[in-house]
């Protein structure tokens, strides 16, 4: 059992940053895996982010690849997002979300798939503005 509490959401100026933070708590943190899903209005729930929280190792969708960072602080049993060159249509509520991993590897298409998740924050708001 994990629980997950986002924060740092906030207004930002298109083409500007963000970091938003996911607060994880629960036990064996290493055997889940850690990611960042987005949900704008009117549209599904889409994968942005994932980490191994054992391994550290990452996926990204590819529209913020490059743009984006997904990293976890061990000790402080947290994970953050990192968003650079912010975009308009990239305004959404940003959730954090787990899955127990039934292995090391992040294996796509389940890895960023919104139904592999089974722990979910409650979501931040993170307003991109022109």
């Amino acid at each position: 059992q994990v629980q997950l509490v986002e924060s740092g959401g906030g207004l930002v100026q298109a083409g500007g940053s963000l970091t938003i933070s996911c607060a994880v708590s629960g036990s064996t943190l290493g055997d889940y895996h850690i990611g960042w899903f987005r949900q704008a209005p009117g549209k599904d729930r889409e994968f942005v982010a994932v980490i191994s929280f054992g391994g550290g190792t990452t996926y990204y969708a590819h529209s913020v690849r490059g743009r984006f960072t997904i990293s976890r602080d061990n000790p402080k049993n947290a994970v953050f997002l990192q968003m650079n060159n912010l975009k308009l249509e990239e305004t959404a509520v940003y959730y954090c979300a787990a899955y127990r991993r039934e292995s090391a590897l992040i294996i796509p298409p389940d890895a960023a798939t919104a139904t592999t998740y089974t722990y979910w924050g409650q979501g931040t708001q993170v307003t991109v503005s022109s």
